[in-house]
C-alpha cells in the first residue's frame, strides 16, 4: 500500500449544501453527447440532460433541481460541462416497488425502469471500462465492496449502513445477467442473489479488474458489467423509493488537508465547497479521485461522476539543485524498496513532484512487482507502442484497464505513464473493432 498522511476520519458528516452542481460529458469514455437541454431550462432531479449519439436510449440524469446555468463547449463544439444552479429539491418520480414486486420483474422491465430513470450510466462494462450497452447481456456482473486506493471511503461500513438498499440493488442486478453477480468484500457479509467473496492485501486488490482476473478472467468476445458499490445503493433506492437519490459519500484527505474527513454530498458537487474547511495555506494540488488515477482540478471545478474522493497534496514543482548528489541516503527518500522492507506502516508526506522526468526505459521488474495479474506488462507496453493488435490480444489486453496499471506508473524508474499507454491500446482495440 501507499501510506499517505492525512487519512480521512471515516465518520460521515453532512457537507454544506452546494449552490450548483455539474455533469462533465467529456469525462465519459467514447461518448458522443447530444444535448437535451439549453441554458435557462428548468430541470428536476432525474431529468435527462443529454444522451449518447451511439446509444440514444442511454441518457444522463440531472443530479439537482434548478436551472441550467452554463453549458460549456470545447473544440469542435464538444460538450464539456453542464452546470445546474440549485433552486429546490423537485424529483422525477416512479412507482416504488415492494420486494415481491421486484422479484416478479423480468430483465427487460428492470432495464426499462433504469433507462427511463436515466440511470443506466451507473453501469460500466469490461472491456474498455466505459458506460455499458443495454443491448448486451453480460456474462457476469462484478461489484467491488472494498476500496483499497489511498485515502478512500470505507465501502464496507457504507454497505452495512445501507444494507436494505444495497440488497435491493443486488437483486435487480442479478436479473440483468444470465451468469453470476460477484460481490467482493474485505470481510464476509451475507447477501441474497449474489456470490460473496473476500479479498485481502494491498492496493490494487480493491480494483474490480484485479478481482475479475482472479475470479473468472475475461475472454475475447465476452462482456462483463461492473457497478460501483455506492451506485448499487443508488439503484436500490430508485426501486425502493421511486426516485433518484444523487447522494454520494466522499472522502477528503491527503498531506495538504488540515481536517481530513468523510462527507455526504451530491453527485457533481463543486470542489471548492468540499475543501473550504481544509484551510489550504501552502500551494496545494487538488485531485478529483485518488492520487493514482484522479484528475487535477481547481476550486472552481466539479467532482467527477465516478469519483468518491478528493485528494489534497502539497504542490511541489521545484527541482532540487544537484539532487542526485544530495547528502544522505535513500532512507531520506521514498522508494518501493524502503516502503516494503524498512518503513512498515509509516505514512509518507507525498508532494506532486515525480522526482525526475521521462527517460529511457529500463526493465528492472518494477512494473511486475506491483501488478498482481498474470500479464506481462513490459511486452504488452511494447506491443501497444507498435500498434500490434494481434500481439496485444495474445498478451491479455482485453482484461486490462489503465487503473490497474496505476501502480506501475508510480513505481516506474523511467517515469512512464504505463496506465496512459494501456488506455491508448484499449482505444485502438475498440476503434479497430
Amino acid at each position: 500500500d501507499i501510506k499517505l498522511t492525512g487519512v480521512p476520519n471515516q465518520e460521515i458528516i453532512q457537507a454544506p449544501t452546494p449552490k450548483s452542481v455539474s455533469i462533465l460529458p467529456n469525462h465519459f469514455r467514447n461518448v458522443k453527447p447530444k444535448l437535451l437541454v439549453k441554458e435557462g431550462d428548468i430541470v428536476n432531479i432525474g431529468s435527462p440532460l443529454f444522451f449518447d449519439k451511439t446509444k440514444p436510449e442511454v441518457k444522463w440524469a440531472s443530479p439537482a433541481s434548478g436551472q441550467i446555468r452554463t453549458i460549456q463547449f470545447g473544440a469542435r463544439r464538444v460538450v464539456e460541462k453542464i452546470e445546474i444552479a440549485i433552486k429546490d429539491n423537485e424529483k422525477i418520480s416512479f412507482p416504488a416497488l415492494t420486494k415481491l414486486n421486484l422479484e416478479s420483474l423480468d430483465r427487460n422491465k428492470i432495464l426499462d425502469i433504469i433507462l427511463e430513470a436515466n440511470l443506466f450510466t451507473l453501469i460500466r462494462q469490461r472491456p474498455f471500462n466505459k458506460v455499458a450497452d443495454p443491448k448486451d447481456t453480460p456474462r457476469d456482473i462484478f461489484i467491488s465492496g472494498h476500496n483499497s486506493s489511498p485515502l478512500s471511503v470505507d465501502l464496507q461500513n457504507l454497505i452495512e449502513q445501507e444494507r436494505d438498499a444495497f440488497q435491493t440493488g443486488l437483486t435487480l442486478l442479478n436479473k440483468l445477467t444470465e451468469g453470476t453477480v460477484f460481490l467482493t468484500l474485505r470481510s464476509p457479509i451475507q447477501f441474497e442473489n449474489v456470490s460473496v467473496q473476500t479479498i485481502s492485501g494491498p492496493h490494487p486488490s480493491g480494483n474490480v479488474g484485479i478481482q475479475i482476473h482472479h475470479t473468472k478472467p475475461l475472454k475475447p468476445g465476452e462482456v462483463i458489467w461492473s457497478v460501483n458499490a455506492q451506485h448499487v445503493i443508488t439503484l436500490g433506492k430508485l426501486f425502493k423509493t421511486g426516485s433518484y437519490d444523487p447522494a454520494v459519500i466522499v472522502s477528503i484527505g491527503g498531506s495538504g488537508a488540515t481536517n481530513p474527513s468523510t462527507v455526504k454530498t451530491i453527485t457533481g458537487v463543486n470542489i471548492g465547497l468540499l475543501v473550504e474547511e481544509q484551510n489550504l495555506k501552502e500551494p496545494a494540488r487538488l485531485i478529483s479521485g485518488d492520487v493514482l488515477t484522479g484528475k487535477t482540478v481547481e476550486n472552481a471545478d466539479f467532482l467527477g461522476f465516478y469519483d468518491s474522493s478528493v485528494s489534497i497534496i502539497n504542490d511541489d514543482v521545484k527541482r532540487p539543485f544537484l539532487g542526485m548528489l544530495s547528502p544522505g541516503s535513500s532512507r531520506t527518500k521514498y522508494s518501493l524498496t524502503k516502503a516494503f522492507l524498512s518503513f512498515g506502516n509509516k505514512a509518507f508526506n507525498f508532494t506532486s513532484s515525480q522526482n525526475g522526468e521521462l527517460r529511457a526505459m529500463v526493465p528492472l521488474n518494477a512494473w511486475e512487482d506491483v501488478l498482481p495479474m498474470d500479464i506481462y506488462p513490459n511486452p504488452l507496453y511494447r506491443a501497444i507502442l507498435a500498434q500490434d493488435i494481434e500481439e496485444m490480444e495474445k498478451l491479455g489486453i482485453w482484461e486490462c484497464d489503465d487503473e490497474d496499471f496505476a501502480l506501475c506508473s508510480f513505481a516506474c524508474p523511467s517515469k512512464i505513464d504505463v496506465g496512459g499507454v494501456v488506455r491508448d491500446g484499449l482505444d485502438l482495440m475498440e476503434k479497430e473493432g
